[in-house]
């Protein structure tokens, strides 16, 4: 089955979670491997990773969803937060709602990804409260994802859909 890697990454966590789809499926039947872009959708199969923005995918990548005619897609994305299932597949059922009805979906993976140093400084901004508190550590516990344990969540979720 001919496919496409597209991905859009601000950190590079989503990059890196693509560049594991293309070593995990090889480079035989790949179309394309980069942004979105109208070159990816002569494919079958169209693996499309993203950031979390607002709770949903970035807009570059919701986009992008709504040019797919027909294709079957596999959703992976990273979030700054993280650790609860509920809430990655509360942002996945908002992203494959920017999909057209046509399109199906073979299955779906996300995980945590670090955040930037801004976002800590903006953090330690806050007035001291629980929230804070909770914000800050959360946001280092980002810092040791995507990582081992999360690569190979992925695989497993492409295997099951190989």
């Amino acid at each position: 089955m001919s496919y496409s890697i597209v991905y859009s990454s601000k950190t590079g966590n989503t990059a890196l979670l693509a560049q594991t789809v293309r070593e995990y499926l090889g480079e035989g039947e790949c179309l394309y491997f980069g942004p979105p872009s109208p070159q990816a959708l002569n494919a079958q199969r169209i693996y499309v990773g993203f950031w979390t923005d607002k709770g949903t995918c970035d807009q570059q990548t919701a986009a992008f969803l709504s040019t797919l005619t027909s294709q079957e897609v596999f959703l992976f994305g990273t979030a700054g937060f993280g650790g609860d299932a509920a809430y990655f597949e509360k942002i996945l059922e908002l992203v494959r709602a920017e999909l057209p009805e046509s399109v199906s979906v073979a299955g779906s993976y996300m995980c945590q990804g670090k955040m930037p140093d801004s976002v800590r400084r903006r953090y330690e901004q806050m007035e001291d409260s629980p929230r804070k508190r909770l914000m800050l550590e959360n946001f280092d516990r980002a810092l040791a994802h995507p990582g081992a344990g999360d690569l190979e969540g992925l695989k497993d979720a492409l295997g099951k859909v190989k």
